[in-house]
């Protein structure tokens, strides 16, 4: 216990709630932990992994951003590993006595070393020298910072924390930013309009060294199929970051999807690389600039290349613009907002594309047999994605010559399935062949029937860019329904007074669009709010609340409040905690009524999040949680953990209730009925979690770190603490199809259990057949300790 040995002689662990621990091996990246502590004076305990313990330094005026900062830092003993996770109050006439809060955590590595072997053999050196430099991936802290020793005295060694000036580092893998289906064009002066090329959508990273990587949507490098476009980006020494479509013009300049997708092969026509936007220059993240000001940066930076070319825009004239495009028969053009900021990885009504045609990205889900002279297959089964279930929209045997039915056959060979990946299999005229749906293809269509089947469909291209999983159905949204909003929003906006329990409301901007996708108003949200209060009330009552307020709808920015400020009306009930974190007292929000929970709505906030505990009894929480979140695997892992979790808790006497998160995952909870303390309560929801794993090792995990996580379930205990906060039961979350956070009973947990069909639209049809089966989360609590005696008894 070398390591170790002075935190060892310092404590006496039957009288500290202190882990006492030991040196240990761990995996995956280094972590580090910031803990703010209420000792003798208040200070900071700063902390990082390395070789089986934390090396920890005492910081009496904590870290600092500002690198003009120099924070003294005092070596201390080393600590175990244990102590990353360890709050609480260390009692007096111990070492170190006070409160011990997490004020920062995360991961920390040597700049440009990610190897965790090669990471802990330089800081291990640097350490023995007295200079370490490690870049911080935390909440609160992040870039580059250094320890330097100076001085020692009296067996104290002294240490200087700073933080150094950094880049913003270059980001990978960049998901796009998508745009909007609308039916129509339109004019306006606060848009620029695009030609909608026909193309794959290409991100290009280049970086100071030259090295280039041309990637598409779902990650897939172009640089050996479209290499003279990594040729001449060659020529530009920035570190830069484009977004843009490739695309083959014939000779006429018309873009040809064919032509791209046979271009590796046959090298016919003109390959361009159409740069549209600049996300990173020399240092700079340019995400959050104006598109207008990208515009310009691209404009005077990217020199003239052989095959690549800035997609030039026109301002206000966007009809005139489409007329043009349409006339030329292209595939439409984009609309963006010119104040816009780049939404990575998401779908934003600030871009909104106006096509020419109707086209229509779709798995191939099958093909039916040829007739007559025809070769390979006579037509392709088309499907989307549907809340998680492949619905069918057609057939399409149109499109192909003698070449592209060949390589479209090979390429569905290897996927052909004995059996149907539809739920309710189509009826087809000639016997089908299945497959499975992971080929992504492009089909044009004159209309949509009734039942949502596409008329004459016409192929025109494989989507080898495309994931399978984003295919889905696009309905055109009104534009008028988005861009008189976004121009005039005086003129959308829709004002109600309504009265609720005596109390007076003015409710405001009920016609703004929460859920483009769907177009979801606020007055959807606070109409869904008013029809569930009866249900949803027991579980918020005297209950602290967290209020995430979204107040421009899912894709506009979000903020939390916790602190209760003087604008909210006299007859809202408050409650008065300190904050030992932050040295004061807060003022929460207690939604008491239907009048506070539509006030709430009023205010943007989508979802709602109780505190654990009540007003009566704060240190006390009436439930514990138990929070199911997968890392990259199917939610029938998670239904599969679930059902496990249930049948451990029942082996040891524990009846256990469920509910969807309304996101990804799931909650397993059990009724405490107020009888023991949060630090008891998430000791026991770790022994808990701890059998749960130890049954099904394969696919959960109890690892903090997603990294350590990847294709497993996490077995989240740590929610259970004072002042942390979980969806309520039914609320809605700030997810595309206002998804609702929903009670279910166990025998609808099993295979194919979809949480996206329980939404804004769905959820009153269930109330009405089966009514709140959460309730007895409220009632009767469990016998903790003798739930504890029965697990030592018990092999499990």
């Amino acid at each position: 216990m070398k390591g170790l040995g002075k935190y060892i002689q310092k404590r006496k662990f039957n009288k500290t709630p202190e882990p006492i621990g030991r040196i240990e091996e761990s995996k995956g990246d280094l972590e580090f932990v910031v803990q703010k502590h209420y000792a003798s004076h208040l200070h900071y305990d700063f902390r990082l992994e390395l070789n089986g313990v934390l090396k920890s330094w005492a910081v009496p005026k904590g870290p600092s951003l500002n690198p003009a900062d120099k924070r003294l830092a005092i070596l201390v003993e080393d600590h175990p590993l244990d102590y990353l996770a360890f709050e609480g109050t260390i009692p007096e006439g111990n070492y170190g006595a006070g409160t011990v809060m997490i004020w920062d955590i995360g991961t920390y590595n040597i700049p440009k070393v990610k190897d965790r072997e090669e990471n802990e053999k330089i800081l291990s050196l640097e350490f023995k020298k007295g200079h370490l430099d490690f870049i911080l991936n935390g909440k609160k802290l992040k870039g580059e910072f250094s320890l330097t020793r100076f001085k020692k005295e009296e067996n104290k060694e002294y240490w200087l924390l700073v933080k150094k000036k950094d880049e913003d580092p270059m980001p990978h893998n960049i998901k796009p930013m998508l745009a909007t289906l609308i039916d129509k064009p339109f004019n306006s002066n606060e848009w620029v309009f695009e030609i909608k090329w026909d193309g794959y959508r290409a991100i290009a990273e280049i970086n100071k060294e030259e090295n280039i990587e041309l990637y598409s949507r779902n990650n897939q490098s172009f640089n050996e199929k479209y290499f003279p476009i990594v040729q001449s980006l060659r020529e530009i020494k920035n570190g830069v970051i484009f977004d843009g479509e490739i695309v083959v013009l014939d000779d006429n300049g018309k873009p040809v999807f064919q032509m791209l997708q046979d271009y590796q092969k046959e090298h016919r026509g003109n390959l361009v690389y159409y740069i549209f936007d600049i996300l990173y220059l020399e240092g700079k993240d340019l995400r959050n600039e104006t598109l207008i000001k990208r515009k310009e940066i691209l404009k005077k930076i990217l020199p003239p290349l052989i095959n690549v070319k800035i997609s030039e825009y026109i301002e206000n004239e966007g009809t005139a613009f489409f007329n043009a495009v349409k006339k030329q028969e292209l595939e439409g053009i984009i609309a963006k907002k010119k104040e816009s900021l780049y939404k990575s990885g998401r779908r934003s009504t600030d871009w909104l594309k106006i096509k020419t045609l109707l086209r229509q990205e779709a798995l191939i889900a099958g093909f039916t047999k040829p007739r007559g002279g025809r070769k390979y297959f006579g037509a392709l089964v088309l499907a989307v994605y549907e809340n998680n279930e492949l619905i069918y929209i057609g057939h399409a045997g149109g499109g192909f010559d003698e070449k592209t039915i060949s390589d479209v056959y090979n390429k569905l060979k290897p996927l052909i399935s004995q059996n149907s990946p539809f739920k309710n299999p189509p009826k087809t005229n000639t016997p089908v062949t299945w497959l499975k749906p992971e080929l992504v293809c492009e089909v044009k269509f004159s209309q949509w029937t009734k039942d949502m089947h596409m008329r004459q469909p016409v192929f025109i291209g494989l989507r080898e860019d495309k994931d399978a999983k984003e295919v889905h159905l696009e309905k055109p949204v009104p534009s008028n329904k988005i861009t008189e909003e976004k121009e005039n929003p005086k003129k959308s906006e829709d004002k109600k007074t309504v009265i609720i329990d005596n109390k007076t409301l003015e409710l405001t901007n009920l016609n703004k669009v929460f859920w483009p996708k769907e177009g979801y108003t606020k007055k959807d949200l606070i109409n869904y709010y008013e029809k569930i209060s009866s249900f949803i009330l027991p579980y918020l009552k005297d209950r602290p609340e967290s209020l995430h307020r979204f107040p421009n709808g899912i894709e506009g920015e979000s903020f939390f409040q916790k602190n209760v400020d003087s604008l909210f009306p006299k007859w809202i009930k408050t409650i008065n905690i300190y904050s030992e974190s932050e040295k004061k007292e807060i003022k929460y929000l207690l939604c008491q009524d239907k009048a506070t929970l539509i006030y709430l709505a009023n205010l943007g906030c989508i979802e709602i999040n109780p505190w654990n505990s009540r007003t009566k009894n704060l240190n006390k929480p009436d439930y514990l949680v138990i929070d199911l979140d997968p890392e990259d695997i199917s939610f029938d892992y998670v239904t599969k953990t679930a059902k496990t979790a249930r049948n451990v808790l029942e082996k040891i006497g524990i009846k256990s209730y469920c509910k969807t998160s309304g996101a990804r995952g799931m909650h397993i909870y059990i009724p405490l009925e107020a009888k023991y303390t949060y630090s008891q309560v998430r000791s026991f929801a770790k022994i808990l979690v701890t059998i749960i794993h130890q049954n099904i090792p394969d696919f959960t995990s109890i690892l903090r770190n997603p990294k350590d996580r990847q294709g497993k379930v996490y077995l989240d205990y740590l929610q259970n603490n004072k002042a942390q906060t979980l969806a309520a039961p039914y609320c809605i979350r700030p997810k595309q199809g206002a998804p609702v956070s929903t009670p279910l009973s166990w025998e609808e947990v099993k295979k194919g259990l979809n949480p996206q069909n329980f939404t804004i639209k769905t959820v009153f049809q269930r109330l009405d057949k089966i009514g709140d089966i959460f309730k007895p989360v409220l009632g009767k609590g469990i016998d903790m300790e003798k739930i504890l005696r029965r697990i030592d008894l018990i092999k499990l």
